[in-house]
């Protein structure tokens, strides 16, 4: 195999813990290599303990930049020199940049999901939608939906210890863009058919539907489900939820989490590089794994 390595090739890297599972170096790598881009990207395991270092060494070791998963988009935020807006609403960074050593952190879990929309030809801007969940990739989805101009969101979750902690965040997003975000208790199975049936998508945020749970559902009522309805899921393993097989038996448009994970990595790729992830070679590489 030929060794591409050279005294100029830069590096980039994913910082979080479980790490090794993780498809983006096999992702980022290829595009790079597709590209003629002298880089490469790896993946360390780092946890909230290492992070400050671990975002210190792109400064020192002058990375072209990082992506960061669980345990630290949260704590990223504030060893950041600038946030982009979107990480500024949801409060995690997934993304960041490094420009002459100022650094800059983003999130493109948004926007990988509101561009895997365009795969199914669904758009919801101007439009109203359902979300089920409220957490990590919830947020992402909502402030991204609410920025691109998505006219109204309502949100429902488990009325948990966390609601009205939940219940501010929507509101504060709410106030810093022009989209009406309202939450309300999953219990209130009525209250959902309502929204539902005002909504052009329904997306499960949840976990609901991953092992262990993959009988599970996050609605039992699908009698709301219509054709004209695009009905979504964040996870891909199992690439078909029993949630988006029965959206799809009831002729909806569904869509799991494999474009907004391919997404999310080519945003990022875009902000590092300036050029596009050639995705039609990069796709497979998801898709397979």
């Amino acid at each position: 195999m030929e060794n591409t390595i050279t005294g100029h090739t830069r590096l980039a890297a994913l910082f979080a813990t479980p790490i090794r599972h993780s498809v983006s170096p096999m992702i980022q790598n290829t595009a790079f290599q597709a590209l003629g881009i002298d880089a490469v990207y790896l993946a360390f395991e780092v946890g909230t303990d290492g992070l400050e270092q671990a975002i210190d060494s792109i400064k020192n070791l002058e990375m072209i930049g990082a992506n960061l998963s669980m345990p630290n988009k949260i704590l990223a935020v504030e060893y950041m020199d600038e946030l982009s807006e979107a990480a500024r609403l949801i409060g995690a960074v997934n993304t960041i940049t490094n420009d002459h050593g100022k650094l800059t952190g983003h999130n493109t879990d948004g926007t990988g999901f509101m561009r895997s929309l365009k795969d199914i030809d669904v758009d919801i801007i101007g439009k109203k939608i359902t979300i089920i969940g409220a957490g990590g990739a919830a947020t992402a989805i909502i402030v991204q939906a609410a920025l691109d101009g998505v006219k109204e969101i309502t949100v429902y979750n488990r009325k948990d210890e966390f609601y009205d902690k939940i219940k501010e965040k929507l509101a504060y997003i709410s106030e810093n863009t022009n989209c009406t975000i309202t939450l309300h208790d999953l219990a209130d199975e009525n209250s959902l058919a309502k929204n539902v049936a005002e909504s052009a998508l329904l997306l499960n945020a949840t976990g609901v539907g991953m092992k262990p749970l993959e009988e599970q559902t996050p609605i039992q009522d699908f009698s709301i489900i219509r054709p004209d309805l695009a009905v979504c899921d964040v996870i891909y393993t199992p690439r078909e939820t029993e949630f988006l097989k029965q959206a799809r038996l009831r002729g909806a448009k569904t869509n799991n989490g494999l474009g907004m994970l391919l997404y999310q990595g080519a945003a990022a790729f875009e902000k590092w590089t300036g050029q596009e992830m050639p995705i039609e070679i990069v796709k497979p590489i998801i898709e397979n794994n």
